[in-house]
This record gives C-alpha cells, structure tokens and sequence, in this order.
C-alpha cells in the first residue's frame, strides 16, 4: 500500500506541475472566453489515459506500480475536472450559454475520441 501511494504522489505531482505549465503557457497566448487552457489539459490527459491504458493492457508485465504512476497519479493530477466544472458554472453565470454549451459538449465528446485515439496509438508502440 505505501508503495502504491509513493507512485501515485510522485505521478500527481508530475502531473499537477505539467497541468500547471501548459495553462500557464496557453494563458500567455490565449485570452478569449473560452477556457482553452483546461481544454488542452483534459484532451490531452483524455488521450495520454488512452495511451497508458493501451501499453499497459498490451504490456501486462509492466503491473500495478506503472498504473498507480501513470494513471492515478499522473492522470490525476494532470486533468482537471474541478477546474472544468468551475468555468462551466462561471460561463453560465455570465450569461455565455453558447459558450458553455460549445466547452461541455466538445471536452466530453473530444475527450472520449481522445481516449480512444490513445488507446489506437497505443497498439503501434
């Protein structure tokens, strides 16, 4: 048990950083309404999820330590649903329905492709 939570702290804290960094980065160059920076993060943990998921299923071998790492942890820390649900509740609050429609439909159902497009990268590793 104590070495899983080991894995999942130093996956978290991997993913809570590179999270933090590609907002950061994106907020630089982006400005508009649309919270493209948690967009990013969550597509993109969408299909690394489906990466990791994929080599692991394909690799059976690698085992418990490489999800607690890469899944629970990084993962974890990377996505940010809290985050997503916040901006949801902001745009609507601000009377942007459009918007918040446009954010709420495209993550979840970009989100699933994501995955799915890791997993199928996954099979060319």
């Amino acid at each position: 048990m104590l070495k899983s939570l080991i894995f999942i702290g130093i996956g978290g804290a991997a993913g809570s950083i590179l999270r933090f960094l590609v907002s950061h980065f994106t907020k630089k160059f982006w400005n508009g309404e649309f919270p493209l920076a948690t967009f990013l993060v969550n597509l993109s943990g969408c299909l690394l999820i489906g990466l990791f998921i994929g080599v692991m299923l394909k690799w059976q071998n690698l085992g418990t330590d490489f999800r607690m790492l890469l899944i629970v942890g990084f993962c974890g820390g990377y996505t940010t649903f809290s985050a997503f649900a916040l901006e949801n509740f902001d745009l609507l609050n601000s009377g942007k329905i459009s918007v918040t429609l446009i954010y709420a439909l495209a993550s979840v159902i970009l989100g699933i492709v994501c995955v799915w497009a890791g997993m199928a990268l996954s099979k060319l590793i």
